[in-house]
């Protein structure tokens, strides 16, 4: 078929190395400090006057304001005045919500506050708000990630633009940590940082990075620049440090596999990768005289030790992708290895904390609580100093000649450092540990800890000192190869609906054709097409008879050329996009329609691939024979798979009921757990325990009753939550064999004070030390009546 594409100029590139302004474009509504990092995304500012006392009710304390927190406060300056947005949380208990609080920085009067409720994550110990909003300097706009994974746009006036669940509908997976980081906003981009499972072949869980359309909030790119087990131990809170390099906007950052990794910011294409550790990278890198400096807290590939920092030569490895890209190699990212290494330093060792430069050096905190200067072009330690006895998190502040350092349990230093060593200016106790790392803004200082936020500063700064941390908005520009996206790149479909797409990176030619046609990726296990299709105007249509399906789309985009007054074709621009099909309720699974076609690489057992489009299904299910029926079973041959959630709707399904048949194999001394999840809720059969438990986060609201039931017997699980006008909500639940009727009575119900409104259903799995599997059938999910 031959369709108009509806087209979006990308910007380009000039010859003599500027970037074209895309017309249409917005002036700058804000200026600030407006990324966790600062505007260099390197913690450091040019402001001046700032400073060197830090203390309580003393002269530089201009106010303080009760919120939790363990991230960094970005401030704003707009046209109707300046603000500031902070991260924390409020509550106790299964009534904890994370908050976003939007204040006056010069006052600290409240403008506004939103709050968001934990659910199904694995946070413990109140790690909630470890990361920080970021701020757009063109649109202004708010962007956050919460806790468990929802990625929210909204304006200066906290209106909500647009919000994707990252658990529901990519699979992102939480970590007891709470590590959350922050969006990185660059060009028409956010991205965000995540380790999910997905679906296809996203699902093998990864440190994965999404690009989504900072405007629409639309998903545009994807990528995968790192490896999995035995080196992804671990979650990652990096943030991207962005620069030009080569004719392309690349960014460099830590991911959860031990990686140093260089992606296309432009594009998602990884371009290199280098192994630092055995775990997560959560540090910062920086680039300094062209050497990417990096630091990790883990265990070293390459002998026994943990932490190192390291400079890795950025013009050679360059050098070397420029090869790569002449030969059009497909094997990409390139590897680097320790020749690629300027230096090294096996003295310093960090896991969160990031380095900072000031006057020529760098400066780092390492576990141990010590401050290092390190020489950047030899790498050789100048001095250290002991500031406490650890450090967690909170990463130095360069501004003013000064080192503004937040330490976990010892205070709050301001150090001026010279090349002899410290010079100690202020060391204060704040009320909570420094964890969040302080930002600046017109000649104010703000510090977050567990239980404040602080603002110092000289009352009415002279305006020659209050130098503005202004970040211009990055002007678009073409990546080393041409590309063009399908947006949005990843679509969740219902029957009886249609999904429209535009096409980033052409040329601005309307006279542009495109063709669809169904893709299978080369080397998909699982060869599935959509059950949907484009008609003549460009949009995707899903009949209401559509099945439940997943696939993939290849779009052939032929612009049309004119020389010379003769229209000449030349090669097709390729995009591709994925896209899901699931129901709304009621629907109904027993799984006797899959064909037993795979065989386990292991035991040569049959099996069948779980439905395609669940999130987080692949590699941790199978369907297989079980008694002469088909029915869905946990694997057991990875421990890293031992718990499973998978979901199996629409993140913003609400008001229905799920029930099923579960049972687990085991003894008297080993049993799976298997439930349901409902509207964010997990409702289980706990084996060990011999209880159903309702729970949405294990360290707040879990409740349970004892429930006995046996391995080897099946059972009937139901569920349904009730919300009332008020917020308030109930979770319901019942179980019995299958063998008996149905009772009357729900066997638990579980009040809640800010009831979860909506989520997708799901199935949950446990299978300890994956010794015995856990089964599902007759999944039925239902509209409550």
């Amino acid at each position: 078929m031959l369709v108009v594409a509806m087209l979006v100029l990308a910007g380009c590139q000039g010859t003599d190395g500027t970037s074209a302004v895309v017309p249409g474009r917005a002036e700058s509504l804000a200026s600030g400090w407006l990324q966790w990092r600062g505007p260099g995304h390197d913690g450091t500012s040019a402001q001046v006057g700032l400073p060197q006392h830090c203390r309580p009710a003393g002269p530089n304390h201009r106010w303080d304001l009760e919120l939790p927190g363990r991230g960094t406060a970005v401030v704003a300056r707009y046209g109707d005045g300046p603000r500031l947005f902070v991260w924390g949380y409020r509550g106790q208990g299964a009534d904890v919500r994370e908050v976003l609080l939007c204040v006056d920085p010069i006052t600290g009067h409240p403008f506004w506050e939103r709050r968001y409720s934990d659910f199904i994550s694995d946070i413990i110990y109140n790690r909630y708000a470890i990361g920080a909003p970021a701020v757009d300097a063109e649109t202004g706009n708010v962007y956050l990630m919460t806790t468990p994974g929802l990625f929210i746009c909204l304006d200066r006036h906290g209106t909500q633009l647009w919000q994707h669940s990252m658990m529901e509908s990519f699979g992102r997976l939480t970590f007891p940590n709470g590590r959350t980081g922050a969006p990185a906003i660059d060009g028409d981009l956010v991205i965000l940082n995540c380790i999910t499972s997905n679906w296809g072949r996203q699902g093998p869980a990864r440190n994965r990075f999404y690009a989504f359309d900072k405007r629409s909030g639309e998903p545009v790119w994807v990528s995968t620049p790192g490896v999995g087990p035995p080196f992804l131990k671990d979650s990652s809170f990096c943030q991207p440090y962005f620069e030009w390099r080569g004719g392309r906007r690349v960014f460099y950052v830590g991911t959860g596999c031990g990686n140093i990794v260089c992606v296309d910011a432009r594009t998602g294409q990884p371009i290199f990768r280098y192994q630092m550790s055995y775990g997560g990278v959560n540090s910062q890198p920086i680039v300094v005289n062209n050497h990417l400096i990096a630091i990790h807290g883990k265990e070293n590939i390459d002998d026994t030790g943990r932490g190192r920092m390291v400079a890795l030569d950025l013009n050679r490895a360059f050098e070397q992708v420029a090869i790569f890209e002449a030969q059009s190699s497909e094997t990409w990212p390139l590897v680097l290895d320790a020749s690629y290494e300027s230096w090294r330093n096996d003295q310093l060792s960090m896991f969160t904390s990031s380095p900072v430069v000031l006057n020529g050096r760098i400066y780092q905190v390492t576990t141990s609580g010590e401050l290092f200067c390190v020489d950047p072009g030899t790498g050789q330690t100048l001095w250290r100093y002991k500031l406490g006895a650890d450090q967690l998190h909170a990463s130095p502040l360069a501004a003013d000649g000064k080192l503004y350092i937040p330490t976990w349990h010892d205070g709050f230093y301001i150090i001026r450092p010279t090349d002899d060593g410290p010079q100690i200016l202020d060391q204060v106790h704040l009320e909570g540990d420094c964890i969040g790392s302080p930002s600046v803004w017109e000649g104010h200082l703000y510090v977050h800890t567990t239980q404040r936020l602080y603002c110092f500063g000289q009352a009415n700064p002279p305006a020659d000192l209050r130098q503005e941390n202004v970040i211009d908005p990055v002007k678009l520009g073409m990546p080393a190869r041409r590309q063009v996206f399908a947006v949005p790149n990843e679509v969740l479909l219902r029957p009886g609906t249609t999904q429209s797409f535009w096409f980033r990176g052409l040329d601005g030619n309307t006279n542009t054709r495109v063709s669809w046609r169904k893709y299978i990726p080369p080397g998909a296990k699982v060869k599935a097409k959509l059950d949907a299709e484009f008609n003549d105007v460009g949009h995707l249509v899903v009949t209401p008879e559509a099945k439940i399906s997943a696939g993939a789309f290849e779009a052939s985009i032929v612009p049309k050329v004119k020389r010379s007054n003769a229209t000449l074709d030349r090669e097709p621009d390729l995009a591709y996009i994925r896209a899901r099909i699931l129901p709304s309720p009621p629907y109904f699974q027993d799984f006797e329609g899959f064909e037993l076609a795979a065989r386990g690489a292991s035991n040569g057992e049959e099996f069948a691939y779980p439905p395609l489009p669940w999130i987080g299904a692949r590699l941790k299910w199978q369907v297989r024979d079980l008694d002469g029926n088909k029915v869905l079973t946990k694997t057991l041959d990875r421990v890293l798979f031992q718990r499973s959630m998978v979901f199996i709707g629409h993140p913003d399904d609400s008001n229905y009921t799920i029930a099923a048949d579960v049972m687990t194999d085991g003894n008297r001394r080993v049993k799976g757990d298997i439930g349901l999840v409902n509207q964010r809720y997990i409702i289980a059969l706990r084996g060990n325990n011999q209880i159903l438990e309702v729970h949405s986060n294990h360290d707040r609201l879990k409740v349970s009753v004892p429930y006995r039931w046996k391995p080897g017997t099946w059972h009937r699980l139901k569920t349904r939550v009730d919300v009332a006008a008020d917020g308030t909500g109930v979770i319901r639940a019942k179980a019995w064999p299958t063998s008996q009727p149905e009772p009357e009575a729900w066997t638990i119900e579980v009040p809640h004070l800010h009831a979860h409104m909506q989520g997708s259903p799901g199935l949950f799995g446990f299978s300890p030390q994956s010794l015995f599997p856990v089964y599902v059938d007759n999944i039925e999910v239902t509209p409550n009546r």
